[in-house]
């Protein structure tokens, strides 16, 4: 099975993206108050080819926003990133760093949102200017994929993306929807600290989806 560590390409990421207002003026008060920080628009992670797309909310604070890698940095990575490995999409159960050695296997991970919002809640139309960045990434998906979206947001966007109405794809954990076109959507909690320490998520519930989507893509 082929596997990369892929970098952004220019139709679904725009690295000086400040489309939103108020979102690009936080970065700049981000990245003033934490100047280590990468504190911009976090680009996709992953293999360019994947079967196995993850979309999130947006970069957490300390996390990717820090980072500059989805995931990484912040409490929602460890169930995700040690569940991936478990189901061999991952090359280490850690992501520590942008640049450390993880390679994700037929696997990408992506957001709702690019960049960092005010208390992790972006606006509607905030979410909706960045979902021309996704509806283009789900626009290269190859018949055969499944897409994991994590909480209600990345659900939503991802319909929003692919032109479908929310009423005939209604969230809920594990729920499984045929999008047409060989597209296969996979829903989960987010795997966020709060989630998952007040056990409205726990790990064998993520890991039941992570491994259904593990039998979706071995049975193709």
């Amino acid at each position: 099975m082929r596997s990369i560590s892929a970098q952004p390409d220019s139709i679904s990421f725009d690295a000086d993206c400040r489309r939103c207002e108020r979102l690009a003026e936080f970065l700049d008060a981000v990245r003033l108050e934490h100047p280590t920080y990468y504190a911009r628009p976090v680009p996709p992670f992953g293999d360019r080819d994947a079967r196995l797309l993850i979309v999130g909310l947006a970069p957490g604070m300390h996390g990717a926003n820090a980072s500059g890698r989805p995931f990484t940095g912040d409490h929602a990575g460890i169930l995700l990133y040690r569940s991936l490995y478990d189901f061999g999409f991952a090359s280490q159960p850690e992501s520590v760093a942008r640049d450390d050695t993880l390679v994700l296997r037929n696997c990408r991970i992506t957001n709702a949102v690019k960049c960092l919002p005010p208390q992790n809640k972006p606006l509607p139309r905030e979410i909706q200017c960045c979902n021309e960045f996704l509806k283009h990434e789900l626009s290269t998906l190859r018949p055969g994929t499944v897409i994991l979206a994590l909480g209600r947001i990345a659900h939503d966007a991802v319909l929003r993306a692919l032109d479908k109405r929310g009423k005939e794809f209604v969230f809920g954990h594990a729920a499984e929807h045929a999008l047409g076109q060989g597209l296969t959507l996979l829903d989960s909690y987010h795997c966020s600290r709060y989630n998952t320490q007040t056990r409205r998520l726990t790990e064998d519930m993520f890991r039941t989806v992570v491994a259904r989507a593990r039998t979706l893509l071995d049975s193709e």
